[in-house]
């Protein structure tokens, strides 16, 4: 059985929380407290990007050795239409640079909550979550986490990718807020 904390209970968190538990795993939310213990092997940060930089310097060391998983889309919300991270760049990159000690994935980014709660893209379309990283382990146990909720995964390769992952995101959300796609939509992997 594996724990996961879930640093932010927003819709993203209570959604993959969701999934966790529906897995037979065990969920915590932590909040912003720089006391709170961290319990999971994997451990979700489902903040908004400008919230990230606190949660690392409230619980960074005691992210060592876990799974970090960054959900994050680092966009300009004052303009919402650039990112704010280098174009060759990612927020993955920035979190995993500040957590040198941790396996940084990036997933979910690509994912609407709706999708992730209903495990359906649109009408009919399986959700499947993106996960890019360099652990090859790290990316196994949160897949198998995500396989054993219901919810399929595919290894968008290393940790790299999560600038493509990202771009994705920002289109995703860009359609959505203008009302040109809905919340219970995105793009779906059809095998």
């Amino acid at each position: 059985m594996t724990t996961v904390s879930i640093i932010g209970n927003g819709n993203m968190g209570t959604a993959i929380g969701g999934i966790v538990t529906a897995g037979g795993n065990n969920v915590e939310f932590i909040g912003r407290d720089a006391d709170a213990a961290i319990n999971g092997d994997i451990v979700v940060l489902a903040v908004g990007y400008p919230a990230v930089a606190e949660v690392i310097a409230a619980h960074g060391d005691k992210l060592a050795g876990k799974v970090v998983v960054d959900i994050t889309n680092p966009l300009n919300f004052e303009t919402f239409d650039s990112l704010v991270v280098p174009a060759d760049g990612s927020a993955a990159a920035v979190i995993a640079e500040a957590l040198p000690a941790s396996s940084v994935l990036k997933a979910f980014n690509t994912n609407f909550a709706a999708t992730l709660a209903g495990n359906t893209v649109g009408d009919n379309a399986a959700t499947t979550v993106h996960i890019a990283g360099d652990s090859a382990d790290a990316k196994a146990l949160l897949g198998s986490v995500l396989q054993a909720g219901g919810v399929a995964s595919v290894d968008a390769g290393a940790l790299a990718r999560a600038r493509e992952l990202e771009a994705i995101g920002f289109l995703q959300l860009t359609l959505a807020v203008q009302e040109k796609i809905g919340w219970n939509a995105g793009f779906a992997l059809i095998k």
